[in-house]
């Protein structure tokens, strides 16, 4: 079922302004009855303005007064809001980052030249002629502009930026970019765990064969091998 488009400011007005039942006012704004319960009390976390449904279209004079009339009535919406939508044009971004919108230009150029200016203004969500002062060095503010990284900023997503760089190097023939600032991390990471695993196992090994050859195990011992850390039996 639609509902109004402020579905609290409208059970707000409702409650102040007709009879109906707290039942009706719920179902018509897709509210729990608690929720219309505390807008009559004045109890509600946040003090509403409400908002009248008959000026806004969704409700009529002539309904209203059927619900009150009775009050297993529900409610039938006149007119459905109008949904809300984007225009069409760049990306949206707060305007707590639209000052690092250069800064992740200038690092896409450097390292991704590749990327064409309209990726580009897809990605961060600006025009081609900022892209194209960047790229020729005529920014007004070139001398503050250090290249960071996009994803970093918050600009766009790494699968976004990664997508748009295969993209790029596909159309232009090139090999598809790989990140492997990580890789010689990853791999000594590999081997630091293999290393401590296979010790782990020979300590369990040398523990079980001490114990089968029947040397007396500490009295705080577990597990062979394994002492139990809330005793501090001293080791013989």
């Amino acid at each position: 079922m639609a509902q109004p488009l402020m579905p609290h400011a409208t059970a707000a007005w409702l409650v102040e302004n007709s009879s109906l039942t707290f039942e009706q006012i719920a179902e018509f704004c897709g509210l729990h009855i608690l929720e219309v319960q505390a807008i009559a009390d004045d109890t509600a976390a946040t003090k509403l303005t409400g908002r009248d449904p008959i000026r806004a279209g969704e409700l009529t004079h002539g309904e209203i007064e059927k619900g009150q009339a009775d009050p297993d009535y529900r409610l039938q919406m006149h007119k459905e809001p109008d949904p809300i939508r984007r225009t069409r044009g760049p990306r949206y971004t707060p305007v707590s980052k639209r000052q690092d919108k250069p800064d992740g230009i200038n690092w896409i150029i450097r390292n991704h030249p590749e990327v064409s200016d309209g990726q580009i203004s897809k990605l961060i969500g600006t025009t081609r002629t900022t892209i194209a002062a960047i790229r020729d060095r005529s920014h007004w503010n070139m001398a503050n502009i250090t290249p960071k990284d996009p994803v970093t900023l918050g600009l766009t997503t790494q699968r976004e930026l990664d997508a748009a760089v295969a993209k790029a190097a596909k159309a232009a023939g090139v090999p598809a970019f790989q990140d492997t600032r990580f890789e010689g991390d990853r791999a000594a990471l590999i081997d630091q765990l293999r290393a401590e695993r296979e010790q782990h196992a020979r300590d369990a090994e040398a523990a079980l064969a001490a114990a089968e050859a029947g040397d007396e195990a500490p009295s705080d011992e577990i597990f062979p091998g394994i002492r139990d850390p809330f005793k501090n039996t001293p080791t013989p």
